[in-house]
């Protein structure tokens, strides 16, 4: 099958059974492998792309489809997508994006929609620009030229004025750099710059997390210096900040309430004992064999518990609880592109009401003097600052305490809390706090 066609499959995967992209994509480039491994980069980049985009090329294929895309054919509306991307956002020429696009189309099944896909691509193709709405309406026209749904977009506006907006939807959009984090069980995060160099790799340390790697677009990372010997895990430079953050001392116990997909988990067993959960035992495989690869396994035990339920007692006493709470993952839209179209603004409260039993059930927990680390991927106040001051408003024996770092690292800090941006910085958006039980 061509890169197109698989392309194709994906997407209408995607749209049929609400799963991952990221999920569906990995899955059938292995079952599927592309005859030429270059065509894997293009099948990411046309599915990620048209996801990305899709506000705007359904708007201008609504203008000349003579029947409402939802009605369509997953595969069919996949195909358009496909297509339409190409035309306006790739430099693919316009005539090869149409025509490949078609002939997939067939590849895939479904010859009876080529003449209806092959007429809408050929006057998409024909326009002197991409349609868009006019500026007037700047909501509106923001949402469609940057496709966030348009809840967002007036929200983000007023939470964070225009130009920040902006420079977030914009963020959004672009494809994230791989970022690492160097194991510091292992190696230094200098001692690792040093070793991918000398492999040839063109690598940059991060601006702000003191362990973090920028790495150069490489294709497979299991192939990568250094995978298989465990010296490094993937996490977004802002996901690494709050394991800094943290701050939690060496010789505590650690217990991470809501662990998947285990980076965070990962980076604490490096200088701790920790006992990583997650609500869904099938989630702790993957926690546990990430575990075993960093050579961390002896540190780091995974079980399977509710983190709005009481902790066994047999697991004994913890020093520092991290809560890295489900949230909407507002913050994290460049990497789950499809998530901005499902996500609606009553999660946000009913994310906000979970997070808070989550929360009531962890501080128990803790003994005083003991940490709470507070984290999502979002930068929604009902879900951080709100969500906090709440909590500490209702329990006077717990307080805020920003941590005491080497001067030489930075950290994004709004009064104690940190919070991270998508935008110039390349970050995914975070908001944590540490919270010290006093008595």
């Amino acid at each position: 099958m061509n890169a197109r066609a698989i392309a194709i499959q994906v997407l209408s995967r995607v749209r049929a059974t609400d799963a991952y992209l990221n999920v569906v994509l990995d899955t059938m480039l292995s079952e599927s492998p592309p005859a030429d491994p270059r065509d894997a980069g293009l099948i990411t980049e046309l599915t990620y792309g048209a996801t990305r985009r899709q506000l705007a090329l359904d708007y201008a294929v609504t203008r000349f489809a003579d029947r409402k895309l939802d009605a369509l054919e997953d595969k069919v509306l996949a195909a358009l997508r496909v297509g339409a991307y190409q035309i306006f956002y790739t430099r693919v020429p316009a005539r090869a994006a149409v025509a490949e696009t078609v002939q997939a189309l067939k590849e895939v099944g479904l010859v009876r929609a080529a003449g209806f896909v092959n007429a809408i691509l050929r006057k998409l193709a024909s326009l002197p620009s991409q349609p868009l709405p006019p500026e007037g309406d700047l909501t509106e026209y923001l949402s469609v030229r940057e496709s966030h749904p348009k809840w967002l977009v007036e929200r983000w506006m007023r939470q964070f004025g225009r130009e920040r907006a902006e420079a977030m939807l914009a963020a959004n959009n672009q494809t994230p750099a791989v970022v690492i984090r160097a194991n510091s069980a292992k190696v230094t995060r200098d001692a690792l710059l040093e070793q991918f160099r000398e492999t040839g790799l063109e690598v940059r340390p991060t601006a702000v997390s003191p362990v973090g790697i920028i790495m150069p677009p490489v294709g497979r990372l299991e192939d990568v210096y250094g995978y298989a010997e465990g010296l490094w895990q993937v996490q977004d430079e802002a996901a690494q900040l709050v394991g800094v953050y943290g701050d939690i001392p060496e010789t505590a116990r650690v217990l991470d309430a809501c662990a998947a997909p285990g980076g965070k988990a990962c980076h604490q067993a490096e200088k701790h004992e920790v006992v990583a959960t997650d609500l869904h035992a099938n989630k702790l495989r993957k926690i546990e064999s990430e575990a075993k690869r960093l050579g961390l396994a002896a540190r780091l035990k995974a079980e399977a518990h509710d983190a709005s339920q009481p902790w066994p007692e047999e697991w004994g006493e913890f020093h520092a609880f991290l809560v890295d709470a489900p949230c909407s993952g507002l913050g994290t839209l460049r990497r789950h592109p499809e998530l901005r179209y499902r996500r609606k603004p009553e999660d946000i409260g009913r994310l906000a009401t979970l997070q808070r039993r989550i929360l009531e059930n962890c501080q128990e927990a803790v003994p005083p003097g003991g940490l709470l680390v507070y984290a999502v991927c979002t930068m929604e106040p009902q879900e951080g600052q709100d969500q906090v001051e709440m909590f500490l408003r209702s329990h006077p024996e717990w307080t805020a305490e920003p941590p005491v770092l080497h001067e030489s690292v930075k950290l994004p800090l709004t009064q104690a809390y940190l919070r991270t941006l998508p935008g110039p910085e390349n970050w995914d958006g975070f908001f944590a706090a540490r919270l010290r039980k006093m008595y």
